[in-house]
C-alpha cells in the first residue's frame, strides 16, 4: 500500500479529493498537523464524497510522529524544487510520497534531509509555478501504481484488473 503524506494541508477540497483518490487507489492518507481546516469541514466532506469511511486516514502532530509510527521503507518528497523527475523512479508498493502545503510547498529543511534522488518533481512549462495539490498527488500516485501493475484494481466487470502494460519498466 502506498502512503500519501500531506504536510500541513490548507485547502479542504484538495484534501477531500486526495481522500477520494486514496480510496480508489488503495492507499493510506497521512495528515501532518497543523491542518488548515477541521476534519468535519463540509467542504472536505463534499469533495471526499462518501469515501471517508473507505480510506485509511491518520493524523500526526508532526513529521517525526509519522516517521516513528509508519516507518516507511522509502520516503519521496514531491516539490517544484525536486531534482528527479517522478517518472524516472522505480517505485515499490510500500513507498511514501510527501507533499507540502498548497501556498508554500515543503520547507527547504525537509527537502535537504532527503537524498536528491528522493526529491521528485513533475515537469511543467516555463513560467508555471506549481500544479494543484490534488492533481500532483494523482500524477505521482497513479504512476507508482501503474509500475506495480495496478495491484488491487478491478475492471468494469468487477474482476481483478490485469495490466496490459508491456513496457520494460513494468514489473512482471
Amino acid at each position: 500500500m502506498f502512503h500519501i503524506v500531506l504536510f500541513e494541508p490548507e485547502i479542504p477540497p484538495n484534501t477531500g479529493n486526495i481522500m477520494r483518490l486514496c480510496a480508489n487507489a488503495g492507499s493510506a492518507l497521512h495528515l501532518i498537523e497543523p491542518l488548515g481546516f477541521e476534519l468535519d469541514d463540509r467542504r472536505l466532506k463534499r469533495a471526499g464524497l462518501d469515501y471517508r469511511d473507505t480510506v485509511n486516514i491518520r493524523v500526526y502532530r508532526d513529521m517525526r510522529e509519522f516517521i516513528e509510527s509508519v516507518r516507511p521503507a522509502r520516503l519521496f518528497a514531491c516539490s517544484t524544487k525536486g531534482r528527479n523527475t517522478y517518472s524516472n523512479v522505480r517505485f515499490c508498493a510500500s513507498d511514501a510520497f510527501l507533499f507540502g502545503p498548497e501556498t508554500r510547498g515543503l520547507p527547504l529543511r525537509m527537502l535537504e534531509n532527503l537524498p536528491s534522488e528522493r526529491r521528485l518533481r513533475i515537469p511543467m512549462t516555463a513560467g508555471s509555478r506549481s500544479l494543484n495539490l490534488s492533481n500532483a498527488v494523482a500524477i505521482v500516485l497513479f504512476e507508482a501504481w501503474r509500475q506495480c501493475g495496478f495491484t488491487g484494481a478491478i475492471d468494469h466487470s468487477g474482476q481483478e484488473f490485469k495490466s496490459d502494460d508491456t513496457r520494460p519498466d513494468h514489473p512482471p
